[in-house]
């Protein structure tokens, strides 16, 4: 009994911890997936590097990036940070 009282705040620190910083990292990390996989040709996104354009191709594991001045790009689909809205 004393053992597991002595674990007691142990096995509370990995429950608070649990709660208040890997669960909302990885729900975050589900999300950011999610968007990455919906990608469609159109969508204005921005990149990790802060790159801001269209997607003008979408491979399986890439796509091609066009920015305002006509150039593309190809990146990783793990690079896009962020979709725009088309509003």
């Amino acid at each position: 009994m004393d053992t597991l009282v002595g674990l007691l705040p142990i096995i509370l620190m990995f429950v608070i911890f649990y709660f208040l910083l890997i669960r909302p990292q990885q729900k975050k990390q589900k999300k950011v997936q999610q968007m990455q996989a919906d990608l469609q040709k159109g969508d204005r996104i921005i990149t990790i590097g802060g790159l801001h354009g269209t997607v003008h191709a979408i491979d399986e594991g890439s796509l091609v990036v066009t920015v305002q001045d006509g150039t593309q790009m190809k990146f990783d689909r793990s690079s896009v940070r962020e979709k725009l809205n088309q509003d």
